[in-house]
């Protein structure tokens, strides 16, 4: 195996295309430039369903929903989107299956996407949507 440096503006493009904790910059690379298969990331309908997608499915949420966590002694405020498939898309482009990833993917620490994203239209907390989504399924 052969090691190559790539600058910063290139490691950000290879971040966006790929799946955390799963591609390595190998795999998107072989991806982009080969048409390789072999990651288990793929684009659009065939990515497979995001965890929100049960809480859309249950007309709590909807497509095109705002997130937002407030960090307010550092002074930010994290923003994302809920996609049509149930995933959480950060204003970067990158999206996330589940919560959590994308809210370190933001924060840069572990920290519970459930407990700290709120849902902008109703003001909850996405767990608090998770609790009442699976009330009404059972």
């Amino acid at each position: 195996m052969r090691k190559i440096e790539i600058d910063d503006e290139v490691f950000a493009y290879l971040q966006r295309r790929s799946e955390p904790l799963v591609d390595t910059p190998n795999d998107v690379l072989r991806r982009e430039l080969l048409g390789d298969g072999k990651s288990s990331k793929s684009s659009g309908p065939e990515r497979g369903l995001g965890a929100l997608m049960f809480i859309i499915d249950a007309g709590l949420a909807a497509a095109g929903d705002q997130l937002v966590h407030h960090q307010p002694r550092l002074h930010r405020t994290h923003e994302a989107t809920i996609t049509a498939d149930g995933w959480v898309e950060l204003p970067d482009g990158r999206a996330f299956a589940q919560p959590s990833p994308a809210l370190k993917a933001q924060t840069g620490s572990d920290i519970n996407g459930w407990g700290q994203y709120t849902h902008v239209p109703t003001g909850e907390k996405l767990q608090k949507l998770r609790e009442r989504a699976r009330s009404t399924q059972g």
